[in-house]
């Protein structure tokens, strides 16, 4: 279980900066651009973090 989540948390973030391209793309708002890279951001700090070893 512990190696699953962040190969699927880096895979959300690679399809939420391809959402951020197409949105670019279509024109969206600053807004709805931004808080989709937001979420990547997030999604791909969570994926590498999860890979650092702790103390457990």
């Amino acid at each position: 279980m512990s190696t699953i989540v962040p190969v699927l948390l880096l895979g959300l973030a690679g399809v939420l900066v391809g959402g951020v391209v197409s949105l670019r793309q279509q024109g969206a708002t600053k807004f709805s651009i931004g808080l989709v890279a937001a979420l990547a951001l997030i999604s791909a700090a969570g994926g590498v973090l999860w890979l650092i070893p702790g103390d457990s």
